[in-house]
């Protein structure tokens, strides 16, 4: 029977005496490496290899026999790569693109958007120019941003109704006045 010396721990030979649990360690230590390594992580296998035997020499140091280290060693592997991959997922690394192979969008609009804008607001300053005083001064107090109620009073209206009607003959007159279409190049769509 094999007592265990009173002078060191257990799991501890005296000097010049080969270390058993050494020995099973560093062979656990290349198994964990390669497990890690196989299981995407990659260049971090060696520090969760050392993370594994660090855990298992501080709280496990009672146990000395392969039996019980490997799977306690490859139980807290599986624990420590779940953390790891959860840890990437808050990160957003799974997601994470280059930003020189995709550039983020620009806020400005691309250029030709801006020519065709320019040309639509070119058109249609050129319709409203071709338009009678009223329609002018009506298409003016709109693009203020003044509701229908206020035109009225600007106008002196007797009735509500009798804007919406001017704006409506005035909105049919610019139209007229384009060449019946809003859009030069599709005849469709309104500004």
């Amino acid at each position: 029977m094999d007592y265990p010396r009173p002078d060191r721990p257990p799991h501890q030979p005296f000097q010049g005496e080969p270390d058993p649990r050494a020995a099973i360690l560093a062979r656990i230590r290349e198994r964990i490496v390669a497990f890690a390594a196989s299981r995407s992580a990659g260049a971090s296998a060696e520090d969760l290899a050392q993370e594994v035997l660090m855990l298992i020499h501080e709280k496990y140091g009672h146990l000395d026999r392969l039996e019980d280290l490997l799977p306690l060693a490859f139980q807290i592997l599986r624990f420590k790569l779940m953390a790891q991959r959860r840890k990437a997922a808050r990160r957003g690394e799974y997601d994470a693109v280059d930003v020189h192979e995709f550039p983020p969008p620009s806020d400005a609009p691309d250029p030709a958007t801006v020519l065709e804008r320019k040309e639509l607001l070119t058109r249609l300053m050129g319709g409203i120019g071709r338009l009678g005083e009223r329609c002018r001064e009506l298409f003016r107090l709109k693009l203020e941003g003044r509701g229908f109620s206020d035109i009225q009073q600007h106008f002196g209206a007797a009735n509500l109704n009798t804007v919406y009607t001017w704006d409506h003959r005035c909105r049919q007159q610019l139209l007229e006045a384009l060449g019946g279409s809003w859009d030069a190049a599709t005849g469709r769509g309104r500004p």
